[in-house]
């Protein structure tokens, strides 16, 4: 990871996300859709997500995007801004190097400065590489959902993980 840079994601770089997203859909239950995106898709979604005030921040090396982190609303209504819900991605190939831990720990930073009190994260419970990720960088599981999703003809249980963002915060 010496070379790899992690900063704010730019248009440019649409195709790059594309390529990681598509992957998860396609390959794993990372991701709940099933319906692969192009790069104007991605594109457009980065700009809602930046004209929304939320980071969209991308592991840039060896040439090309390794991985990509963002955050936005938990839920629509006021009471819920304080907080976020959030996603990682890593290139399947770049798994395994630190790079979601790195994404992670950016994306929390952001998190803090921008005075936020919780981030939480919705993972496949057969997840647990990212269940292990997550528990590593302080979340908890607040609540496990059996079967509330379904891909490639079987059921999938959803775990929700928080972590406090807020110095303030009570546990």
């Amino acid at each position: 990871m010496d070379d790899t840079v992690i900063r704010d994601a730019e248009a440019s770089d649409a195709a790059g996300i594309a390529a990681i997203y598509n992957d998860a859909v396609i390959h794993t239950t990372a991701i709940w859709n099933e319906t692969p995106v192009d790069a104007d898709n991605r594109r457009a979604w980065l700009a809602e997500r930046q004209a929304g005030g939320f980071p969209v921040l991308v592991a840039e090396g060896e040439g090309h995007i390794l991985g990509y982190a963002t955050f936005g609303p938990w839920r629509p209504h006021e009471g819920y801004r304080h907080t976020v819900e959030h996603s990682v991605y890593v290139l399947d190939a770049a798994r395994g190097r630190g790079l979601g831990r790195a994404l992670m720990q950016a994306l929390l930073a952001r998190a803090a400065d921008a005075g936020l009190h919780v981030m939480v994260g919705g993972i496949e419970a057969g997840n647990q590489a990212s269940l292990a990720l997550h528990r590593a960088l302080g979340f908890r599981e607040t609540a496990r959902m059996p079967q509330v999703g379904r891909k490639f003809d079987r059921w999938l249980d959803l775990v929700f993980m928080q972590r406090f963002v807020a110095s303030d915060a009570v546990d």
